[in-house]
This record gives structure tokens, sequence and C-alpha cells, in this order.
């Protein structure tokens, strides 16, 4: 008998409105019905989801840490996507 993997899936939750998505962890499920159902039973415990998204491990795609340099360098040379050269008034506060 060949053992059969589950497939794994990363569980990302929203805690209130407003707020975006955050990845809390990954889970082995056999779908996405029993994924969301066993995110739920671990990564909200406390009640602390307003909302859960399940997705498959192998349809994300990510960058190498190694392509950093070729990825993210070129933003350093436009300033302007870093607007640290002016004071911010007092009286906006933070931002």
């Amino acid at each position: 008998m060949t053992e059969k993997k589950m497939p794994l899936w990363e569980v990302f939750i929203r805690s209130r409105n407003g707020l975006a998505h955050q990845h809390c962890g990954s889970i082995h499920a056999p779908d996405a019905e029993m994924a969301l159902i066993a995110a739920r039973d671990v990564y909200t415990r406390r009640g602390e989801g307003l909302s859960i998204w399940v997705v498959p491990s192998a349809a994300i795609v990510a960058s190498d840490p190694a392509d950093k340099d070729m990825l993210f360098e070129p933003t350093a040379s436009k300033v302007y996507r870093h607007p640290t050269f002016y004071e911010i008034p007092e009286e906006v506060g933070h931002m």
C-alpha cells in the first residue's frame, strides 16, 4: 500500500474589519473544505479571526532570496518613493 501525502495549505486570517489577512501558518488537509475546518480549529481557538483564507502551498509563487538585489535594488535610486527629505509638521502627528 502506498502512502498518499495530504496537500499542504497556507492559512491567512483577518482579525478585524479593515485589516488585511495575515499569514499565520500551514496545515495539511485533503481538500479546501477540510483545510478551512482544520485552520479554524488550530489557529482561531480564542476567537481571533473574522475570516480565514486557505491557499494550496503549491499555488504560491515566491521569489528566491538570492534574487533580492535584482528585484529590489532599482527602488533605491528612486528617491521620490522614499519621502524622507521633508519634515512633517507637529500638528499632523503620526501618519
